[in-house]
């Protein structure tokens, strides 16, 4: 893809490079680090849009003079209102896969646009159902190395995909970035996409 970058994505998570790339969009990676600790009593959702609008403004801050609008997001697995980050543990993995085997959770992304005049955001909400699994089975998905960096500890794009038995919304949502929500974003800051006329 030729031309000049239009947007600034403020991740350096290859899944979102990848989807975003479907769009057609040109971008450069500026991914900036942010205190991912949830509030006492706050809501998945407040959470996992605070952290998206959080990565974005961070990314502004430090390259404001492109002048380029800028894409922050995140991605959250919750469970009876817990919220799932990513295992840091083998322990970590194999509880959560505990939690998740044979129910339906749900996937929740923020997607933030800003630039210098405005701020738009969309929460994507997904339900996921894994199958049972057993506890070989999650070993054996730890071992793979996929979990590690994870939200929920597995991915649904990857070896995870054969835990997934039924997903209601958005694929794109789970795996990170929700192209949907995203396309409609990036017209309001008539960014350019390979379907912009």
């Amino acid at each position: 893809m030729r031309g000049d970058p239009e947007l600034i994505l403020a991740s350096s998570s290859p899944r979102r490079k990848t989807l975003l790339r479907q769009l057609g969009v040109r971008f450069i990676v500026k991914p900036c680090a942010v205190d991912e600790i949830s509030k006492a009593a706050e809501a998945p959702q407040h959470f996992v849009a605070r952290m998206a609008r959080a990565k974005a403004d961070a990314a502004w801050r430090h390259h404001a003079r492109r002048q380029l609008p800028v894409l922050g997001a995140d991605t959250v697995v919750v469970v009876d209102d817990t919220i799932f980050g990513k295992p840091a543990t083998r322990g970590d993995a194999l509880a959560m896969l505990q939690r998740l085997s044979g129910r339906t959770h749900r996937v929740l992304t923020a997607v933030v646009v800003m630039n210098t005049t405005r701020q738009e955001l969309r929460l994507c909400e997904t339900l996921v159902t894994l199958r049972p699994i057993n506890e070989g089975e999650a070993l054996r998905y730890w071992r793979t190395g996929e979990p590690l960096d994870k939200a929920g500890g597995y991915a649904i794009q990857g070896f995870g995909a054969a835990f997934v038995s039924a997903i209601s919304g958005s694929y794109s949502g789970v795996v990170g970035l929700p192209l949907a929500e995203t396309y409609e974003l990036l017209q309001l800051f008539d960014i350019s996409c390979w379907m912009t006329p």
